[in-house]
């Protein structure tokens, strides 16, 4: 089955990243949705103090179990692995229990909760129970190959908690909480009953059609493999306790690895949700405050979702085939070294530009974003000086996503393990930073903290790369710095638009659009004057791959 589990495992691929732009699409037009009709503290508590509830409730009870029986599935005893999931239920009733307690009775909060926080929590707690009571089906599908059910089930069930909360917002604005907590029940109870009627009337499909094989691979080729190889007889199968010969109840390698995935899952979680977990746990924001820095995080990560992110994963696929990691620079193949030397350094400076465009038009067009998305609530001081750094934030993330994606992708497993340690505690002063900055400055602490976080990063991947090419004349780092007919079409665009921001915003915003229209035309050209070997390469790449596409044809 290896070249299905390849295919299997690119088309996984495909489907998550779709998956993820929608779901980031829907979350963005949510928003929308809710800032206009709800209002700010009812999505500062759903957004972060909820949403945090229901990830450190799934990913401690989850992830870690999940990692554990993906690994090599075809010598499993599907018994043991089965009894295992099943652990999970009790587990997730526990910290259920115990992160409900702690939301409902523990955190302070210095203002009034909005109605229906309590069935909210226990719905979250409740809907988190329901959906691990079909991880071992989840496991299954994945194991098996049944990448298109995953990826279905999962966008009719965000689209299904979408249109519920939507529904019930129109319907009775002021209860909030409510909709979203009956979405939450909704969504879950949909998720699990699909995974077990789906297999219920696949497994009665296998038995009924077991003598039969097809002759062709082409539509159903794979789904003929998996029939020859799926050990599962019945849904009872899916219970604990199927065991024979008296086996042991667990495989004690897979439970060993689960406790060693939990430990390191607790890390990570702390490191991933440390901007929920501090405006939660610490009453640094208001709940309103909350709201406008999650609307304001989604509108300034744009960018690194659809723009940043698909480079660094192109980028890093293309450095791990062109640099070698356990050899200098100076030793290697010299045409493979001066090509990626000459990539990291457009990379640089592709990233750059953006960045810098993002930070001189953020300042003045910030609060014409913010009305376009959210009308007038979010065009107060707090959401444009939020957004307006926020801008800087996506010229570090930039910059910091390439250079250490080079680190990443070129760098011997020693240097990978020792990075690992300082990233750990780059991410523990990303904390403490946020966490002071929040109490000096309010929301956009949060932003000053994660440029701080963004700023050691980049400077720990610099070095790196600056050591990498000590000992050739290629210095890839000098993209970074902007030339300078595109640094002077900046400034000159900074001044204009400032002031037409000062003179027509927000009375005639159509001529304020107008101006920064005609501004990043100009801009645009400086670059591309500036930069034309680069687009000349773009280009001709280009060409060939379209006159190798028809010859192909």
């Amino acid at each position: 089955m290896a070249p299905n589990i390849l295919k299997s495992s690119l088309e996984n691929a495909s489907f998550n990243i779709i998956f993820q732009i929608l779901f980031r699409c829907v979350t963005f037009v949510l928003n929308a949705f809710v800032i206009r009709y709800v209002g700010q503290a009812a999505l500062g508590v759903m957004n972060v103090r909820l949403l945090l509830l229901e990830s450190m409730i799934l990913f401690l009870s989850k992830e870690p179990f999940m990692k554990a029986c993906l690994t090599n599935t075809a010598d499993h005893n599907w018994a043991q692995v089965v009894n295992l999931l099943w652990m999970t239920v009790p587990i997730c009733v526990v910290m259920s229990l115990s992160f409900g307690y702690i939301w409902l009775y523990v955190l302070q909060t210095a203002e009034a909760l909005p109605p229906f926080y309590t069935f909210a929590v226990c719905a979250i707690a409740i809907s988190c129970v329901i959906e691990l009571s079909a991880l071992v089906v989840e496991l299954v599908a994945s194991a098996f190959l049944f990448v298109r059910l995953r990826i279905v089930l999962e966008t009719i069930m965000i689209a299904l908690r979408t249109t519920t909360f939507v529904v019930l917002v129109l319907y009775n604005p002021e209860n909030a909480l409510l909709a979203f907590g009956i979405a939450q029940l909704v969504a879950g109870i949909f998720f699990t009953t699909s995974l077990y009627t789906y297999f219920y009337h696949y497994i009665k499909r296998l038995k009924r059609h077991k003598l039969k094989r097809r002759l062709s691979m082409s539509d159903d080729g794979m789904e003929e493999l998996i029939e020859s190889e799926f050990p599962f007889t019945s849904i009872k199968d899916f219970l604990p306790g199927q065991l024979e010969n008296h086996e042991p109840w667990l495989d004690y390698k897979l439970s060993v690895l689960t406790w060693s995935f939990f430990k390191q899952g607790i890390v990570k979680q702390i490191l991933t949700e440390g901007e929920r977990l501090i405006m939660t746990m610490l009453p640094v924001l208001t709940f309103s405050e909350q709201g406008v820095y999650e609307v304001v995080n989604n509108l300034g990560s744009l960018a690194a979702r659809f723009i940043f992110r698909p480079i660094e994963e192109s980028s890093y696929f293309y450095f791990t085939q062109m640099v070698q990691r356990d050899r200098p620079i100076s030793r290697q193949n010299p045409v493979k070294v001066q090509e990626s030397a000459s990539v990291l350094r457009y990379l640089c400076a592709t990233v750059t530009s953006i960045g810098l465009i993002v930070l001189v038009f953020g300042q003045s067009y910030s609060p014409l974003l913010l009305w376009l998305y959210g009308g007038e609530k979010l065009i107060t001081p707090l959401p444009v000086l939020l957004l307006r750094a926020h801008c800087l934030a996506v010229l570090l993330l930039g910059i910091n996503g390439v250079t250490e994606c080079y680190t990443n992708a070129t760098a011997d497993s020693t240097t990978i393990n020792k990075n690992n340690m300082i990233m750990i505690y780059e991410s523990i002063a990303f904390l403490g930073a946020s966490y002071i900055f929040a109490t000096w400055f309010g929301p956009v602490g949060f932003i000053f903290g994660n440029c701080v976080n963004m700023g050691l990063r980049i400077a720990h991947s610099t070095i790196f790369i600056k050591r990498r090419y000590t000992e050739t004349k290629y210095r890839p780092l000098l993209g970074l710095v902007p030339k300078p007919f595109f640094s002077c079409s900046l400034t000159l665009a900074a001044l204009v638009t400032a002031c037409s921001h000062a003179y027509y915003f927000p009375d005639d915003k159509f001529l304020h659009l107008f101006i920064g229209v005609i501004m990043f035309g100009i801009v645009l050209f400086s670059w591309a004057y500036e930069n034309y070997d680069l687009l000349k390469l773009g280009v001709d790449k280009w060409r060939d791959r379209q006159s190798r596409g028809s010859k192909n044809e």
